[in-house]
C-alpha cells in the first residue's frame, strides 16, 4: 500500500475533520502509486493519520476514508458506511430524499438520491469509481429498491481523469418517475433532469412558503420545473407566475400543475433578468430568486456577485410595500457573509428598506461538515421589503 506523509503541521485541520489532501501539503512518497487505491497518510512526525483514496491526478490528491489505523477498508467498511447514513433519512421519513452526500456522509464521490422506489447515484472520485459495482450491489440490498440510475454526467469527473457517463446500473424501469412532496405529486426525470433529477435541497426551503402565500400574488423566478411554484399553490397564493428560460422547464411546471389540479399557476418562458426589468412594478407581494449557480470556482466570485446583486435590486424596486423576497445562492464561494453583504448592497442600490426576517440552509439530508465551509452551499434569505 502506498504511504504518504505530510508536510510539517498539515495534519492538524484533517484531524479536525476536513476531508481532503492537496497535493501541495504532501512531502514524499513510499511505495507504487496505484490511483483509485486506498493509501495510508502519516505526519512528518510518521505518526498515522488515516487511509483515503489516492488519485495522482487530482489536485486533491487523497479524499480521507478512515482515521482508525485498525480499520480495514473493505466491502464490509463502505456497507457500515452506508448504513449509518441510511438510518439517518429514515430517521426523517422522505421519500424523495437525498440518502448519501460525498464527503458528508464520509463517502468521497458518492452521491445517491431516492425517487420513490428508485435510486439516481452520481461517482464523482476515482476510488469510489473503481468499487462501483460494490456500492451497486449494497445499495440495492439495504434500500430494496427497485432500479439504479447512473449520473455521472458531471464536469467535475474529468479533474479525477474520469470521461462523463449515464445509464442503467441496476433494473430496466421508465426514468421519468412520479414522486410526492408535502402532498404535492410532481414527476422526476432522472435521466435528463437538473443534478440527479430535482434540486432535493430546497425542500424545507419550498414548505416555509406555508407561512406566506395565502392570498399572495406570488413570481417564482428561475422556477426550473415549478418546487416553489407549486407550493405556493398548495398553500394558497392568489396566482404564481413561474418564469424559467428553458421551455423544457416550462411545460414540465404545467404538467405537474395540472397532475396537481392547481390553476393558478402561469408559465412564463423568458429570461427572468429581462422579466424583472419589465413593467411589473407592485405586480407581487412575493418574489422568489433561486437562480443557477453563478459561481463555479472563486475566480469568477466578482462576475457572480454582480450577476445577484442584479437580480435581487431589480425584486426589491418591483415588490410591493411589505412584500417577501425569497433570495437563494447554491454557491459554496458566496459565503453567508458576502451574500449578506451583496444583499445589503442592493437594498441601498434600490432605494429600499428592508427586514432581515429569516435565514435558511440546505435540507438536513443534505448535511455539512463543520469544518468544510465548502458544504454548506445553500443560503436562503427571507426579507420584508417596505
Amino acid at each position: 500500500m502506498l504511504k504518504i506523509t505530510l508536510r510539517k503541521n498539515e495534519e492538524i485541520e484533517k484531524l479536525n475533520g476536513y476531508p481532503w489532501i492537496f497535493s501541495n501539503e504532501i512531502d514524499k512518497f513510499e511505495g507504487e502509486f496505484e490511483s483509485g487505491k486506498v493509501c495510508e497518510v502519516y505526519t512528518s512526525n510518521n505518526e498515522f493519520l488515516c487511509y483515503g483514496f489516492f488519485n495522482s491526478s487530482s489536485k486533491i490528491m487523497v479524499r480521507i476514508l478512515s482515521f482508525d489505523k485498525n480499520e480495514k477498508i473493505n466491502k464490509d467498511f463502505f456497507e457500515r458506511r452506508i448504513a449509518y447514513a441510511l438510518e439517518h433519512r429514515k430517521n426523517l421519513g422522505w421519500s424523495a430524499t437525498r440518502l448519501i452526500f460525498s464527503e458528508a456522509d464520509f463517502l468521497p464521490g458518492l452521491v445517491v438520491d431516492k425517487y420513490g422506489d428508485y435510486l439516481s447515484v452520481q461517482f464523482m472520485s476515482l476510488g469510489m469509481d473503481m468499487i462501483k459495482d460494490d456500492i451497486v450491489e449494497i445499495l440495492v440490498r439495504l434500500t430494496n429498491c427497485k432500479g439504479i440510475y447512473e449520473r455521472s454526467d458531471v464536469p467535475t469527473r474529468e479533474k479525477e481523469g474520469l470521461e462523463e457517463t449515464k445509464g442503467f446500473l441496476y433494473g430496466k424501469f421508465d426514468p421519468r418517475v412520479l414522486v410526492e412532496e408535502d402532498g404535492i405529486k410532481f414527476y422526476v426525470d432522472i435521466e435528463n433532469g437538473q443534478k440527479t433529477g430535482y434540486f432535493l435541497d430546497q425542500k424545507l426551503n419550498r414548505d416555509i412558503l406555508r407561512l406566506y402565500a395565502k392570498d399572495k400574488a406570488v413570481l417564482d423566478a428561475f422556477s426550473n420545473v415549478g418546487g416553489f411554484a407549486l407550493h405556493a399553490a398548495k398553500y394558497g397564493a392568489k396566482f404564481v407566475d413561474a418564469c424559467d428560460i428553458s421551455k423544457r422547464a416550462c411545460d414540465e411546471i404545467d404538467i405537474n400543475a395540472k397532475l396537481n389540479g392547481y390553476t393558478n399557476i402561469h408559465t412564463k418562458c423568458v429570461d427572468v433578468f429581462d422579466y424583472l426589468h419589465s413593467d411589473i412594478k407592485d405586480k407581487y407581494d412575493i418574489i422568489i430568486l433561486d437562480p443557477p449557480a453563478f459561481s463555479k470556482n472563486k475566480d469568477s466570485i466578482k462576475k457572480a456577485y454582480k450577476g445577484y446583486k442584479e437580480i435581487n435590486m431589480q425584486a426589491m424596486k418591483i415588490i410591493k410595500s411589505g412584500g417577501y423576497l425569497f433570495t437563494f445562492s447554491c454557491s459554496q464561494h458566496m459565503t453567508p457573509n458576502l451574500f449578506m453583504e451583496m444583499i445589503s448592497d442592493a437594498a441601498h442600490d434600490a432605494k429600499r428598506v428592508v427586514q432581515f426576517i429569516d435565514f435558511k440552509i440546505q435540507a438536513p439530508d443534505h448535511p455539512a461538515l463543520l469544518q468544510s465551509e465548502e458544504q454548506l452551499y445553500l443560503k436562503c434569505i427571507i426579507l420584508r421589503v417596505k
